[in-house]
């Protein structure tokens, strides 16, 4: 047993422990481009991440001109898919203190897991190329239990459970999906303020808001 309050930390992956919003921008211009719409700052595209990638596509499509035939979306979206598994972990990184968080949480004897909307296999993929998958017990994607199941469902996180074998918990994340995931499975959720945030931090309904990784083992302890 750790003497740190929480022998499990989940956390989200984009917009959470890394900055993804590059890779994924150039993904979604590379599709939208074949329907022959204007790219998007990668800017911009910050806005429209959370959900998954057809929630993301969807609303580039809307923002550039307007939704597409069910069949043609289909084929755009396997193109942003397959243009994204290519490009997976150009630009992305972890946040600015994340492998020193990352570490802190390690030295308490924390579990580290990672619990993503993002497709599984994309997911495991990253953080192979990152050289990160050796800090987590395991990596859940949003496909892992079928369709269905992905966030805000707690679906998810109850497998995080799960696979650790039990033990007090806490999520960390950006969005609704995430806050909305750690109620419905009974944990608290630290949300940070420097992701994607689909709604003001304050407004996510998190047990605590983080402006950087330095704050988030303070933080955990003061949930708990």
């Amino acid at each position: 047993m750790t003497s740190f309050p929480f022998e499990i930390v989940g956390f989200d992956l984009d917009g959470t422990l890394l900055d993804s919003h590059g890779d994924l921008a150039h993904a979604v211009n590379h599709a939208l481009s074949i329907e022959g719409r204007p790219a998007i700052p990668a800017s911009a595209v910050r806005d429209l991440i959370g959900g998954g990638a057809k929630k993301m596509l969807a609303k580039a499509l809307e923002v550039t001109g307007g939704s597409v035939a069910e069949a043609r979306f289909d084929e755009l979206h396997q193109s942003l898919l397959d243009f994204y598994e290519d490009n997976i972990a150009v630009e992305t990184r972890l946040f600015p203190g994340g492998e020193a968080m990352l570490d802190g949480l390690a030295q308490r004897g924390v579990k580290l897991a990672v619990v993503t909307n993002k497709l599984e296999r994309f997911a495991v993929k990253i953080f192979k190329d990152l050289g990160l998958t050796s800090r987590f017990y395991t990596v859940i994607g949003g496909d892992t239990l079928g369709p269905g199941r992905a966030k805000p469902r707690p679906d998810l996180l109850n497998l995080m459970l799960e696979r650790a074998g039990g033990g007090r918990a806490a999520y960390v994340g950006d969005t609704t999906y995430d806050t909305g995931a750690a109620a419905a499975a009974g944990l608290p959720c630290v949300a940070v303020s420097f992701g994607f945030n689909d709604r003001p931090p304050l407004d996510l309904g998190a047990a605590a808001v983080i402006d950087h990784f330095d704050e988030l083992i303070p933080a955990l302890e003061r949930i708990a």
